[in-house]
């Protein structure tokens, strides 16, 4: 398992390999020398010292260019900014191994006294390199007492279709239509470039996005979890259905969730939580939404972005306050206004150029003289009308109920199951005919 997690991630650069044995190899050094001392304050040292280079890699590799190009640009330097090529998921291995250390210093684990099976957890080819954020926790026991069962395996393999099909076929879609609208020649459209496309034109391509980066990254983690039941793995979920929350809180309840409960219980529990005075939870709030924001990447939009979600987070807790669990009108009312909470905000991810964001969003609300749709638009909306709606429904829970609906019927059970043998295949062999004739295949949540 170890070498073939290796091999699978020296495919993205064999050197990158050697950073990733590196850090895990401090880790490793760093808990061992946590758990064998008694001393408060040398274990709290050593802590964060191990923790720091973690984040001191990271950040050479991930924000020093951005982090130069801000203060050449503040003090009036003219200079050529140094490329740095970023490893692939180089985030989510740092924040596993950064949790595991902060973990053992806690007493919640005990340190992995053998190397190579450390570097098994930070290397599993299932998800180092978009995730889900695996806690060592999680998968302590099945790294020392791993157990194949053939039951896991069928329901791992059912898992790992239906994620290969939402990302071959639907995300693969509405990134088509996203770029066939918002990208010229391959490059993302300036502000110029938008500014001549209809209101409509900006929604359809903005809405495809919000699917894709959905249904991209939920597929991945489909396919991780599947892959993982498969060879005797059991992460946790990543997503449960988060378009249809009914309030920002709900949304990052359901959205990354593996994401959520790291900064959750590594920075805002440990800041104090909401069990200080209003300004400090609204700090601590700042503080950790800062974080998220450019924990998603070195630019100004993913900046935005986390304090954009920090306003709504902040409007929601002291000045709307909704309902826990509100009732069929509220609750419908609180999904449509979450809806479009997070269609601006997933425009603010799509967007590095800020000037051409605010174009794009000047163009929903103001027409540029073309009226609100266009030819072209319109005919690209007829044309994929039923594949937008089948994308729509794999954002809901819509079919598992059917699914569920269909169990407790003798017959329909049946059937369900006849179904549930054949449809793996069937969706694993149009998946590879879609990745077959399409070289669009990027996973959004790889440059993270």
């Amino acid at each position: 398992m170890l070498v073939s997690s290796l091999i699978f991630y020296a495919w993205g650069g064999p050197a990158l390999v050697l950073l990733l044995c590196l850090m895990t190899f401090i880790c490793w050094i760093g808990a061992l020398l946590i758990e064998q001392n008694n001393v408060p304050r040398l274990r709290l040292s050593l802590c964060w010292i191990t923790a720091a280079i973690c984040i001191a890699i990271l950040f050479i590799f991930k924000y020093a260019g951005f982090t130069l190009s801000v203060t050449y640009s503040l003090l009036g330097i003219e200079a050529t900014v140094p490329s740095i090529a970023l490893p692939i998921g180089i985030s989510f291995y740092t924040f596993q191994l950064i949790s595991y250390v902060i973990d053992v210093y806690r007493g919640e684990v005990e340190a992995q006294k053998r190397y190579w099976l450390l570097l098994l957890y930070a290397s599993l080819f299932h998800q180092c390199i978009a995730g889900p954020i695996v806690r060592y926790a999680d998968v302590n026991d099945d790294i020392n007492n791993r157990v194949i069962k053939l039951e896991e395996v069928s329901r791992g393999i059912s898992r790992f279709s239906v994620g290969l099909a939402k990302k071959a076929i639907l995300a693969n879609g509405c990134g088509v239509i996203t770029d066939t609208i918002f990208n010229q020649n391959g490059a993302m459209m300036g502000a110029e470039g938008i500014a001549p496309l209809s209101s409509a034109a900006v929604l359809l391509a903005s809405l495809c996005y919000m699917l894709q980066l959905y249904l991209d990254f939920s597929a991945y983690s489909d396919m991780a979890i599947g892959m993982g039941l498969m060879v005797g793995f059991h992460y946790k979920e990543n997503f449960n259905y988060p378009y249809i929350a009914h309030s920002a809180t709900d949304f990052w309840r359901r959205w990354h969730m593996s994401l959520s409960s790291f900064f959750r219980d590594y920075v805002y529990i440990p800041l104090g939580g909401n069990r200080v005075s209003v300004p400090r939870h609204i700090l601590n709030m700042l503080c950790v939404w800062a974080l998220t924001g450019i924990w998603h990447g070195a630019n100004w939009n993913y900046v935005l972005w986390g304090l954009y979600w920090f306003l709504f987070l902040v409007l929601e807790k002291y000045i709307i306050k909704p309902q826990k669990d509100p009732k069929l009108l509220p609750r419908i009312v609180g999904i449509l206004f979450t809806l479009v909470v997070t269609f601006f905000s997933t425009m603010l991810f799509k967007f590095n150029d800020l000037a051409a964001l605010g174009q794009a969003v000047a163009n929903i609300f103001v027409s540029n003289g073309k009226g609100f749709s266009d030819v072209s638009t319109a005919l690209t909306f007829k044309n994929n009308i039923f594949f937008l709606i089948a994308a729509i429904l794999a954002c809901t829970p819509v079919i598992p109920a059917i699914t569920r609906l269909c169990q407790k019927n003798r017959i329909t059970s049946r059937i369900h199951t006849a179904i549930g043998v054949v449809m793996p295949l069937i969706l694993i062999a149009v998946s590879a005919l879609a990745l077959a004739g399409d070289s669009y295949n990027p996973f959004l949540y790889f440059q993270f």
